[in-house]
């Protein structure tokens, strides 16, 4: 029997997919424009955040813990998109301001510079605020628990990973550092 509603759902999340997948290759090629380094994180405090971070995404996808905390409605995959495109516009025009001061590990990098432009006068992690937004539009789309799990785990690889940044630019940039934290937010503009 052929169900209009339940291909609808599957094309979806099959969009979705095809996002993630562009994502990916969207950061791969910027990797090769960025600085050179000047200061790195240690080798531990990045394996931590990779392997958080990696777990999370994997469980978004896959993995156990695949009961359903949404119905497999077209309407909310749909809402799913929205929010995963969202996600993905904010983190993608954050990477594209940050350009050449980017890199996937804390770092600083050589001539770097705090950018305050673009989503960067509204969250000092625009990047992680957008990819954090895309990812609960795509557990809301896949709606199983794995992928709230999978958000959770991300949050905190991200969180981490952005106090361990934040250190490093108020060491490199002392009071101007400061100044921006006092004046704008980490990760959700006017609360967090």
């Amino acid at each position: 029997m052929y169900d209009a509603s339940h291909t609808t759902y599957t094309a979806i999340l099959k969009c979705i997919d095809a996002v993630w997948i562009a994502v990916c290759v969207f950061w791969l090629a910027g990797a090769v424009f960025t600085k050179r380094t000047a200061r790195s994180q240690t080798t531990g405090s990045r394996l931590i955040h990779l392997l958080l971070a990696a777990t999370g995404f994997m469980l978004m996808f896959r993995g156990p813990l695949g009961w359903r905390f949404m119905p497999d409605s077209p309407a909310i995959a749909f809402a799913g998109l929205a929010l995963t495109l969202a996600g993905v516009a904010v983190a993608v025009w954050a990477r594209v301001i940050l350009g050449a001061n980017w890199s996937a590990l804390v770092t600083i990098k050589q001539d770097h510079q705090i950018i305050r432009r673009g989503p960067y006068a509204l969250v000092r992690h625009p990047i992680y605020s957008g990819g954090l937004l895309a990812l609960l539009g795509t557990a809301i789309a896949f709606g199983e628990l794995r992928g709230l799990a999978g958000l959770a785990l991300v949050f905190v690889a991200w969180w981490m990973k952005s106090r361990l940044e934040e250190s490093f630019l108020e060491s490199q940039f002392g009071e101007s550092y400061t100044q921006y934290k006092r004046e704008v937010k980490g990760l959700i503009p006017f609360v967090l």
